[in-house]
């Protein structure tokens, strides 16, 4: 029928009626063309999505990470235990140091305690009112002074000058002839004594250990030690 109505349109124009049938076939056309593509099951199908793209990684990666992390506590704390050695070091230091400043003053004060007890034991030290404790402290004084002379050689002197009596006086050598007798334990002159005098003893040439001191120092610096002297000096 189509084919005629086109045959037939080439001696004459179309009528609308036939306009619009010719529409009419070629929509029922484009409709049956659409409906051969939907699927018997009249489902209508889709694309399929693009497949999710993986995402990288690496075993390797997580343990640089890890081994990072780890370097930087081990540093840390290589750090804290640095500063804790240097802390108990300092500490140990400043112990021993008071330790040390203790046990020094500790020393000091044993010293000094020793001193004072020296000091007050010679202090309150006495020597009997007789010959051996005349010499007895003679000799102590002499020792402060550096005065040599031996208990034996003091005694052996005494007793041929004087018997041990220290009021004893020559009153007929030549020095009494001279004015200038001999006087006490160890038969001094007045101008020796005065000259041989040892701070700290009498001024007295009767008193007994000044006169054993300065008879001793006059023996020292003329004959080495009252041990030389074996006759009248």
């Amino acid at each position: 029928m189509l084919k005629n109505i086109l045959s037939r349109g080439r001696s004459r124009s179309l009528t609308r009626t036939q306009k619009a049938a010719i529409a009419g076939v070629g929509t029922l056309g484009a409709v049956a063309v659409a409906l051969t593509a939907v699927p018997a099951s009249g489902q209508t199908t889709t694309s399929e999505a693009a497949p999710t793209a993986k995402v990288a990684y690496s075993t390797k990666q997580i343990q640089d990470v890890h081994a990072g992390v780890t370097g930087q506590l081990a540093s840390a704390s290589q750090k804290v235990a640095t500063i804790e050695a240097k802390k108990e070091a300092a500490a140990k230091k400043a112990a021993a140091e008071k330790a040390a400043a203790k046990k020094a003053a500790a020393k000091r004060e044993a010293k000094e305690a020793a001193s004072r007890s020296a000091k007050r034991a010679e202090v309150k030290k006495s020597y009997p009112n007789n010959l051996d404790g005349w010499i007895r402290e003679a000799r102590a004084i002499m020792k402060k002074h550096d005065i040599p002379g031996s208990y034996e050689g003091i005694h052996r002197n005494i007793m041929r000058e004087s018997s041990g009596n220290p009021k004893a006086i020559n009153d007929w050598d030549i020095n009494a002839i001279n004015g200038i007798p001999s006087k006490g334990l160890l038969q001094v002159i007045p101008p020796t004594f005065e000259a041989y005098h040892v701070a700290g003893t009498s001024k007295n040439i009767w008193d007994p250990v000044a006169n054993i001191v300065a008879a001793c120092n006059y023996a020292a610096d003329k004959y080495g030690t009252m041990d030389n002297v074996d006759s009248a000096y």
